[in-house]
């Protein structure tokens, strides 16, 4: 975006990521904790892959979207904490306008990835827990790629139209993004636009790509639950419930930090809790999930564990 002259502003080229500048006495420990949670997310959500890719007993449907949210939660991490980590490292908090562009486009279009794809797991979860004796023809492959692929395309191409019209924006004078990535509504703090047509998009986007994905979890969730008490056993209930906890406990935290941040009134007071709570969905849930569903799952730990026995005895064969 070139320098251009309007009124008596200029338009910027580029912003400055506040994001923990306010905490100069704790950039080194900040950047070594985020350091640290970078390397175990990937490498987790890396792992999960590699296991469900790799170990036939895990190519089921619940699987399969395991596998594709443990993708999705890897590029989530490297969107935005190789920037936060030379920030805290360097000093540099400058970013380009259009590189702010594309980290939100990028960060945007797999939120509402994720939001499809939680959505995709807990119809499966309902087939399973209700539908049990039609499960294997109603949720079979071709259905699981559909959902997939709908979930990744979907999502890129809305939040691409969404990202295209932000661009089109003006921003001049004030150029301090107060966040630790070019989020939505401190973009639009920041333009000397009217931004009425962006808000009215972004309102039409959410309800394409966030509040359908959490109705649909909603609804099943409830079938869900309403069919597990049902259960005349105390160890059915306990049975059927262990098969969609893990996922639950997901589900609740990635919505629930989200609802925090963009519900809750953005009062001064609660500026910095906003920022806190934007690291749940955007960062700790990334680190989280893989956890969740590897020490919660006898599935994914039985395979860990053949795994490493294979490992360490090609090990010591060497």
């Amino acid at each position: 975006m070139a320098n251009t002259d309007r009124g008596n502003q200029t338009a910027i080229t580029e912003f400055i990521l506040l994001a923990f500048g306010d905490l100069p006495k704790l950039q080194t420990f900040l950047f070594l904790l985020f350091l640290v949670i970078y390397i175990v997310t990937v490498a987790g959500n890396i792992l999960i892959v590699a296991l469900v890719v790799a170990d036939q007993q895990l190519h089921t449907p619940m699987y399969f979207f395991l596998g594709n949210l443990s993708f999705l939660e890897t590029c989530y991490a490297s969107t935005i904490l190789p920037r936060l980590l030379a920030s805290l490292l360097t000093g540099e908090r400058t970013i380009s306008v259009h590189g702010c562009f594309a980290q939100y486009y990028v960060f945007g279009g797999l939120l509402a990835a994720e939001c499809y794809l939680l959505s995709a797991m807990s119809y499966d979860r309902y087939l399973a827990i209700c539908k049990p004796l039609h499960y294997g023809m109603l949720m079979n492959g071709r259905l699981c790629l559909q959902l997939a692929a709908a979930s990744w395309i979907s999502s890129f191409v809305v939040v691409g139209m969404f990202t295209y019209l932000i661009s089109q924006l003006t921003f001049c004078g004030h150029s301090e993004i107060d966040h630790f990535f070019c989020e939505f509504t401190a973009l639009l703090k920041l333009s000397c636009s009217d931004t009425y047509m962006v808000e009215v998009m972004a309102f039409i986007v959410a309800s394409i790509d966030i509040f359908p994905p959490f109705a649909i979890t909603l609804a099943s969730y409830s079938f869900i639950v309403v069919t597990i008490l049902k259960i005349p056993t105390t160890t059915g209930k306990q049975k059927a419930f262990s098969t969609c906890s893990s996922h639950l406990i997901v589900v609740t935290s990635f919505y629930g930090s989200l609802m925090i941040v963009y519900v809750l009134p953005k009062t001064y007071k609660l500026r910095h809790l906003n920022k806190v709570f934007s690291l749940f969905y955007t960062v700790l849930n990334s680190l989280v999930n893989p956890l969740i569903y590897s020490l919660r799952n006898k599935e994914v730990k039985e395979t860990l564990r053949k795994s490493l026995n294979k490992l360490m005895a090609f090990v010591g064969i060497w």
